[in-house]
């Protein structure tokens, strides 16, 4: 069954529309931690698909949601008052540390990213862009063009002036090997000296933590530094929140809050697990950038009536069960368990995380360099071993990206660690 639903996938889809695994794997149903295959296979799943699922696959309080929604209304777009999109905005708007909040809903981070670029650039009246090596921002004609990782971007043609800065990762480039401190100081050096060579940007746009990249982050601050020096010039600054927001990185509620010192962000994106698994993205910005627009506009699909049921469903139970607080404890748990586990196998050139985002790099033993081939048997061998785990990776690199729903259970996360141990030693 499941191969000649591959033969019909290759027949009408994009041949650029990757799939992981030699043989592709049907998902069909899951629940809580876990999901099933066509051929009635379980799986421990570690990456949500694509840190989409936050919670729990039919979480039972989203899926009531969702039912009851779709049996009033399902959509009517924004041309009409919608009560869940009013109330899901004002609990985004109050959480989301930016003054005089206004909020946007779109379908996707893709979208959301490029509303904040047009956001930006018609508030600052510039269509240059900072942004950082290793990034991504999505797969749109604007977003592409301001994405810092080559095997994502299949273009350089873009409306916008792109400029790329240090700093996104802190264990290669050419300031690797400096402390923390000397790091960031060397990395606002750098954005100064860029800043001086060109027109005035409208903003940088940064993840906290680079998710596709291999979940990469700088020393906690550094966006900070360059928040002071953005704000001096009058340029804005977008924290991408795509896959670190809602507590993800345990810590903080938000990636950007470990570089607060200087303040909260100009704009702020969002999507993924807000939805937890339905179509929801959006942009949370202060009220005078967020009314810059001189033009009407609407959002077709952006904000239905189903997705912010869903997303409120989500966001209430993630509150109430303080998956924040999960996140940081039994994340911590399992990063240490996969550092233990990685220090016996040559091919493991870093593990690296905060909370549940957490990468473990590949490299050909005593080098530096990507080794592919490892990620690529370690994928399949996790998925005989029962677990699902993602791959990403940019500036050379190869990494396995772990990032299970927020709800793991200690007793999960041992058993996924011992499955991934397996496989690395497998390589």
């Amino acid at each position: 069954m499941t191969r000649d639903l591959f033969a019909r996938h290759r027949a009408v889809l994009p041949d650029w529309l990757a799939l992981y695994y030699e043989d592709p794997l049907e998902i069909t149903h899951g629940e809580g931690r876990h999901v099933w295959d066509a051929e009635g296979n379980k799986y421990l799943d570690f990456f949500g698909g694509i840190l989409t699922t936050m919670t729990a696959h039919a979480l039972p309080e989203v899926t009531k949601a969702v039912a009851e929604q779709a049996g009033r209304i399902a959509h009517s777009s924004t041309l009409y008052l919608n009560r869940p999109m009013v109330e899901l905005a004002e609990r985004v708007a109050q959480l989301s540390g930016i003054p005089d909040a206004r909020v946007f809903f779109t379908t996707s981070g893709t979208e959301a990213n490029d509303t904040a670029l047009l956001l930006a650039t018609a508030h600052r009246r510039s269509n240059t862009v900072l942004a950082m090596r290793n990034s991504y921002h999505g797969r749109s004609f604007s977003s592409v063009g301001i994405t810092g990782n080559r095997g994502w971007s299949p273009t350089s043609l873009s409306p916008l002036q792109t400029l790329y800065v240090h700093g996104g990762v802190r264990t290669r480039g050419p300031y690797a090997d400096l402390d923390d401190r000397d790091f960031i100081d060397a990395c606002v050096a750098d954005l100064k000296d860029l800043l001086g060579h060109t027109r005035a940007p409208a903003a940088l746009i940064a993840e906290p933590v680079q998710g596709v990249g291999g979940f990469t982050y700088p020393p906690d601050g550094l966006y900070a530094a360059f928040r002071e020096v953005l704000h001096e010039r009058g340029i804005l600054w977008i924290a991408d929140e795509v896959q670190t927001g809602w507590g993800r990185t345990g810590e903080h509620f938000w990636g950007w809050q470990a570089h607060a010192r200087s303040g909260p962000p100009d704009i702020v994106t969002f999507a993924k697990g807000i939805g937890n698994g339905m179509s929801v993205g959006g942009v949370i910005a202060r009220a005078e950038i967020m009314n810059c627009l001189d033009a009407n506009s609407i959002s077709t699909f952006g904000g239905t009536q189903v997705t912010m049921a869903a997303g409120l469903a989500n966001l209430t139970y993630l509150l109430e069960h303080d998956l924040q607080g999960n996140a940081r404890r039994v994340g911590g748990l399992l990063i240490e368990r996969l550092r233990a586990a990685a220090a016996q196998v040559p091919h493991v050139r870093e593990v690296r995380g905060r909370g549940l985002m957490i990468g473990v790099e590949l490299a050909r033993p005593g080098t530096d360099e990507a080794a592919p081939e490892a990620a690529a048997t370690v994928l399949e061998e996790a998925r005989a071993g029962g677990l699902l785990v993602g791959k990403g990776g940019g500036h050379g690199t190869s990494v396995l990206r772990v990032a299970p729903p927020m709800s793991l259970t200690v007793a999960e996360a041992e058993e996924g660690a011992a499955i991934l141990e397996r496989a690395l030693r497998s390589i």
